[in-house]
């Protein structure tokens, strides 16, 4: 759903500005579609000679609003209000920072449930398959439509920093540093594991109906398993044990039925329920097929990645957390070495954290520290 702001510009319906792509994107896949839109959110002012622009990618089920923003005479909070606003480590004081919603997602960038024009239905499984390089492409567009030549920095979590590592690779001469977090360079069996079940969760709902559940009851039960099973992932075991334990809720003693029992199935459940509530199953499908797609190939020499990171003038800042078991640590260790190997300007830092792959989302004030430290050398 679109509407037009004061101005007459487009925006979408959670109030991001829209960007339609000039021409028709061609996927990595080979299929083309024309009309492609990104909804977007900037932050700060972007300099006379637009040489302070900051890209900040977010993770798989993000939406553009990072920052704070005042809408309607009333402030809304963004997802990483601890690390990007004025003052804080990515200081809007000083960057123009830019985020857009993913293509293939549900917050008002085209993705499966947007209208399909030849048919005024929506898209459903008639939507390109996406991948990170698609992803990248369009916002490559969306930068190009400010008429920035080259950004301050790219950063951003986890898919996210699938997006950065993209960016690096793909446009190196448009990128001054790159700032990968809680990521990877391929999606490992074990991640690739984890989606699979979800999709199938998603699919075996009877709702599904190969995609076209449009307009009827949506394969709600279907995905609030999936995102049960992905949440998971995104903690860790000293974490749950902190949160839980083996705490019963609301209860003093065992059901000894099927009931929720335990604190830990009550946070589970909550956490699927929120989800069906605002995002979209066939999204679901296809950000995590376009995670699973990730692999820059960095063990050939001859692969577009490698050829590019060799070729790089950016620098680089790796962050890993060491209770991630999603996207472990040795993960960035390997990258880092590739990119020491290929002589980039690259640091690398490991936060012991509790929290699991989520910690990058989470306050921490040493995560804080090094990323308000490289910014404040960033130009």
């Amino acid at each position: 759903m679109t509407q037009s702001n004061s101005s007459g510009a487009e925006t979408a319906a959670n109030g991001a500005s829209l960007f339609t792509l000039p021409e028709p994107l061609v996927f990595r896949s080979g299929a083309e579609l024309a009309g492609v839109q990104l909804a977007y959110e900037t932050f700060g002012t972007l300099a006379s000679d637009k040489s302070n622009a900051v890209l900040i990618c977010h993770a798989l089920t993000g939406d553009s609003h990072v920052a704070t923003s005042t809408r309607d005479g009333q402030e809304k909070p963004g997802w990483w209000d601890e690390y990007v606003g004025p003052g804080k480590p990515v200081d809007t004081n000083r960057f123009f920072v830019i985020c857009s919603n993913i293509l293939g997602s549900c917050y008002g960038s085209t993705g499966p449930a947007s209208l399909n024009p030849a048919t005024g239905e929506p898209y459903g499984l008639d939507f390109p398959v996406v991948t990170i390089t698609d992803m990248v492409r369009a916002q490559r567009e969306l930068v190009r439509h400010f008429g920035i030549t080259r950004l301050c920095a790219v950063l951003g979590g986890s898919l996210g920093g699938m997006q950065v590592l993209e960016w690096a690779a793909r446009y190196p001469e448009m990128v001054a540093a790159a700032v990968p977090i809680a990521t990877t360079t391929r999606h490992s069996a074990q991640a690739i594991a984890f989606n699979e079940v979800a999709r199938q969760s998603v699919i075996s709902d009877p709702n599904w109906k190969q995609g076209g559940y449009y307009g009827g009851p949506a394969p709600d039960l279907g995905l609030a398993v999936a995102r049960m099973i992905g949440h998971i992932t995104y903690l860790s075991d000293e974490s749950m044990h902190v949160k839980f334990g083996r705490n019963l809720q609301n209860r003093e003693h065992l059901s000894f039925n099927f009931e929720t029992d335990f604190q830990v199935e009550s946070y589970l459940h909550h956490q699927g329920r929120k989800f069906v509530q605002r995002f979209d199953a066939n999204s679901f499908l296809y950000v995590t097929k376009a995670a699973d797609y990730f692999d820059l190939e960095l063990e050939k020499p001859e692969s577009y990645a490698a050829q590019a990171f060799a070729a790089s003038d950016a620098r680089f800042l790796v962050i890993s957390f060491t209770s991630d078991w999603l996207y472990p640590s040795y993960q960035s260790k390997g990258l880092v070495a590739h990119l020491q190997r290929t002589g980039r300007d690259v640091s690398f830092c490991d936060i012991t954290e509790k929290w699991g792959h989520d910690a990058f989302l989470l306050p921490n004030n040493h995560f804080a520290d090094i990323l308000g430290g490289f910014f404040r050398h960033v130009r």
